[in-house]
């Protein structure tokens, strides 16, 4: 386990987490929105929630809100490495 989150481990985080299927790749297109792979907000929490608690720090307030995989990576990355 890293101290980042990789496309591929958020792919197996909407797996088991929202019931999504999702090609990595598909996560790295930029303006891909969580709306259109089908992960709503409660999906995207019970993503935060396994985050939580794999790592056993709280993720930031505002990742459930993400509209985008960069945007949720870039706010969950950030919060490991400053580890708030």
């Amino acid at each position: 386990m890293t101290d980042r989150i990789t496309v591929e481990e958020l792919a197996e985080l909407m797996k088991k987490s929202a019931g999504v299927t999702v090609a990595p790749d598909r996560l790295r297109e930029p303006d891909t929105g969580f709306d259109t792979l089908g992960v709503d907000s409660l999906g995207l929490l019970g993503i935060v929630g396994e985050l939580e608690n794999r790592y056993g720090t709280p993720m930031p307030p505002d990742a459930e809100r993400s509209k985008t995989p960069r945007e949720f990576l870039d706010l969950v990355n950030s919060a490991l490495m400053t580890g708030a």
